[in-house]
């Protein structure tokens, strides 16, 4: 919640029908807002003007970015002035404004959620509902009502508001309409998810965070469970990985920092099958859920890291690195020339050491092979090689085709 500021300003001026004074350089603009029924409308329409003496009248300003009060005094308010709850505007007894803006597309889903009045609410009035519902409390404050997430909202959530009818001012007044809008949570920050996968040992180095980010991220998991979990989701610590060394370039390159990358994605789909998950690399609140868990029990990564390389030039190869040593490097089988596998880097979501490929050739005949080693990427593509010294464990990294071998 932001906090009402006190301001002191010895001018005079002039608010039209449906105009909001807005606090620009020290002085009072204008600012035309909509009027009607939604929130985020301005004050009701007047069939006047009305001349407003700053400094000795009443008046609420709400700016996009708090709530501001110009409060009585007949000169200049001290600095020790307290600050004016909320004070009663002319007109029906209504909503200002609303915090998320009603619209908001990339909403902080942590942050409490306000809705300004024209008027103080009177103790015991019914409380606004919030879909989809999350623990915390609401609390009245003058015209402000607040409601406090005790856990933040997930990631790219709409969340209606709607306040009800019963709504009464302090001197009685019943809310003239109910009032319903909308807005929506941003994603939760890949910063935030490279953190934690970072720390349970997904990703393909050492994850690092200055000293105070580290002791605050651990407190937040330590202390506040999901709730933390969730805060931290949407205000991440900073932090960078330092890739380990002996994989090769191509490997780095892969790395963005600051979006959902093919390494990222690779150390999602590794923990959901570790932790016996859906294998789709979404991340979504059961994800949060199960990674705030599993850093709060200390289950890291038991398998490690696997990076391989497929070349289709001839001979077709393929050379794999696991944590950070290249542990082999052998033909492989990548398909027909009719047929062949489209180019690019994909997290493995399945590796059988053996097991029967079937399907249908290019001619139309049908197939059905026993094979050994094979690993299932890019839906239905899959690579099958000959390794006597292969792993057999399911780490689910990034694989990597190329016409070429790789630098």
């Amino acid at each position: 919640m932001r906090p009402l500021v006190t301001l002191s300003v010895r001018r005079a001026a002039v608010l039209r029908d449906g105009e909001h004074g807005v606090l620009s350089g020290g002085e009072l603009s204008r600012q035309v807002v909509a009027t009607g029924a939604k929130f985020g409308t301005g004050v009701a329409r007047q069939p006047r003007t009305r001349v407003i003496a700053i400094g000795a009248a009443i008046v609420a300003l709400i700016a996009g970015a708090g709530t501001y009060a110009l409060t009585r005094g007949g000169g200049s308010t001290p600095s020790n002035a307290p600050i004016s709850p909320g004070v009663t505007l002319p007109g029906p007894f209504r909503v200002l404004s609303m915090t998320p803006a009603p619209g908001a597309r990339r909403a902080d889903g942590s942050d409490p959620v306000q809705v300004t009045f024209s008027a103080p609410v009177a103790a015991g009035s019914p409380r606004p509902s919030l879909t989809p519902s999350v623990p915390g409390t609401w609390q009245s404050a003058g015209d402000v009502l607040t409601f406090t997430p005790a856990v933040p909202f997930s990631q790219s959530t709409r969340v209606t508001v709607t306040v009800p009818r019963g709504v009464r001012s302090a001197r009685g007044s019943l809310l003239a309409r109910p009032m319903t809008a909308q807005f929506t949570t941003r994603p939760f920050s890949s910063l935030a998810l490279a953190d934690l996968l970072g720390q349970l040992g997904y990703l393909p180095g050492s994850w690092q965070e200055p000293k105070l980010g580290m002791i605050a991220s651990r407190y937040a998991w330590s202390e506040s469970g999901l709730a933390g979990g969730l805060h931290l989701a949407y205000h991440p610590p900073p932090g960078s990985l330092t890739l380990d060394q002996g994989y090769p370039a191509s490997l780095a390159g892969l790395w963005q920092p600051g979006t959902y990358n093919m390494v990222l994605r690779g150390a999602v789909m590794a923990f959901q099958s570790q932790h016996r998950m859906t294998i789709n690399g979404n991340v979504d609140t059961a994800l949060w859920s199960a990674l705030v868990k599993a850093r709060s029990a200390g289950q890291n990564n038991v398998n490690g890291y696997t990076y391989a390389v497929t070349s289709k030039a001839s001979p077709e190869t393929l050379t794999i690195w696991h944590n950070g040593a290249k542990v082999m490097h052998t033909l492989a089988n990548t398909g027909i020339p009719s047929a062949p596998t489209v180019d690019g880097t994909f997290p493995v979501y399945e590796r059988f050491v053996n097991t029967i490929m079937s399907g249908t050739n290019p001619d139309g005949s049908h197939y059905s092979d026993p094979v050994q080693y094979v690993s299932y990427f890019n839906s239905a593509s899959s690579r099958a090689w000959a390794a006597s010294n292969c792993r057999t464990t399911r780490p689910r990294r990034p694989t990597r085709t190329s016409p070429t071998a790789a630098s």
